[in-house]
């Protein structure tokens, strides 16, 4: 008794889709560091839209120089990047349009980026994007939905601190 009373209560973090298009899991990503989890759990989306949003509450604590991707801390710790596109990196800024900066608070559904589909087919790009939750030694996925999402829709996955 007195060992539950002490016990760390788990922090839920309900995940709002940062994206408009399919979710996917990991797992299918055709990239072995996302696929195998090499930078952490999460899940990808292939987007039919290029605006993206913040999926939690916090803050923006990375803009890859690239433009490519951007790393975000929520209040509750849990750190999320979101990967926009494969091999993107190479583009060097290229087709991308970021709202935001280093440090700027933020909130779900609070815009990120732009990123141009229309480029990415051209330039034979994949624009699948993963969002990975890069300190997934401290915080677990409980619960993801499949399908079709809309950018902003609340509750598509629902992690939990370890």
């Amino acid at each position: 008794m007195i060992k539950s009373l002490f016990k760390k209560k788990d922090k839920i973090i309900e995940i709002t889709s940062p994206l408009t298009g399919e979710l996917v899991e990991l797992e299918d990503v055709p990239d072995q560091v996302f696929s195998q989890k090499m930078m952490g759990d999460g899940f990808a989306i292939k987007p039919t839209d290029r605006k993206v949003v913040s999926p939690i509450d916090g803050e923006v604590f990375d803009i890859f120089q690239t433009k490519h991707a951007i790393s975000l801390k929520s209040k509750e710790g849990l750190e999320v990047l979101i990967h926009m596109g494969l091999e993107t990196v190479a583009l060097n800024g290229e087709g991308f349009d970021i709202k935001v900066s280093k440090g700027q608070k933020i909130t779900k559904g609070t815009e990120l980026a732009d990123f141009d589909l229309d480029k990415m087919k051209e330039l034979d790009v994949k624009t699948i994007t993963p969002v990975i939750f890069t300190n997934s030694d401290d915080f677990e996925v409980q619960e993801k939905q499949t399908g079709q999402v809309s950018v902003g829709q609340e509750n598509v996955v629902t992690v939990a601190s370890k």
